[in-house]
């Protein structure tokens, strides 16, 4: 079978393994790729019963009787919880079994098993999370949006690194603009971690455009925007919110 082997966790996510599955069913009908969908087994295969469209000889199933639910707390229940969907997918890319892991569920689980189970990249320190804003001339990639509540001026260069590579490989973009989120253009502005990883960007080999404010990212200022994980978790988490929401914030500004 040609394409990539993509381990799922079944059990992640808003109304899994229902959504999951069905969603999982529906994409190997229409790939070349193998789905290995790692759960409760039971639960899985009468998903698929109800779901009443067949299981493609492209799906595979591995048990995975244990859960981490979004309260735990994620390095102890990977330890804890050796048996669950998230622990066994990740696995199965630690021993050549898949090639990629896919979850919905809790997002500190997820990252502290790939930590513990699969590593790091060397020069990493510290993953990030990324989130795409669509414009009108393209994506911008924001990262990090919450793997990070504090980070150093050396991880937010990490971060641009791999934005970068993720934006040429993934996005296709040659070589794309860098950009640092700040409240101001000028070089002086911000707090002492992005006035020191504004300097270290500048000395990078990286496409560094200076410092972006967060309206220019609509603008589509830069193709990747770096920050530490509390502020792109506040500002992507505003994006998220209800445009009527917003549009009663903007009105009562706007008041006399």
């Amino acid at each position: 079978m040609s394409g990539v082997r993509i381990a799922v966790d079944a059990m992640g996510g808003d109304h899994a393994p229902r959504e999951v599955v069905r969603g999982a069913i529906s994409y190997a009908a229409s790939h070349a790729d193998e789905v290995i969908l790692v759960g409760d087994l039971p639960r899985i295969e009468r998903e698929i019963a109800d779901y009443g469209h067949g299981r493609p000889a492209s799906v595979r199933f591995v048990d995975a009787p244990d859960v981490i639910g979004m309260s735990d707390h994620p390095a102890q229940a990977i330890r804890a919880k050796r048996r669950s969907s998230i622990v066994v997918a990740t696995n199965l890319v630690r021993e050549d079994e898949a090639d990629a892991v896919v979850s919905a569920g809790s997002t500190g689980a997820t990252m502290a098993a790939a930590i513990f189970r699969l590593g790091r990249i060397e020069g990493i320190d510290r993953p990030a999370l990324p989130a795409h804003m669509v414009t009108a001339t393209g994506p911008v990639m924001l990262l990090d949006v919450g793997a990070n509540v504090d980070s150093s001026p050396d991880n937010l260069v990490q971060f641009a690194a791999m934005g970068a590579i993720f934006a040429e490989r993934v996005l296709k973009v040659t070589r794309p603009r860098i950009g640092l989120l700040n409240i101001g253009e000028e070089e002086e502005k911000g707090d002492a971690l992005t006035r020191e990883a504004y300097t270290r960007l500048r000395a990078s080999s990286l496409n560094f455009v200076g410092n972006v404010e967060a309206h220019e990212m609509i603008g589509h200022a830069a193709d990747v925007v770096v920050c530490d994980g509390f502020v792109g978790n506040v500002v992507i988490k505003f994006f998220e919110g209800p445009t009527s929401n917003r549009g009663r914030w903007r009105r009562s500004r706007c008041s006399p």
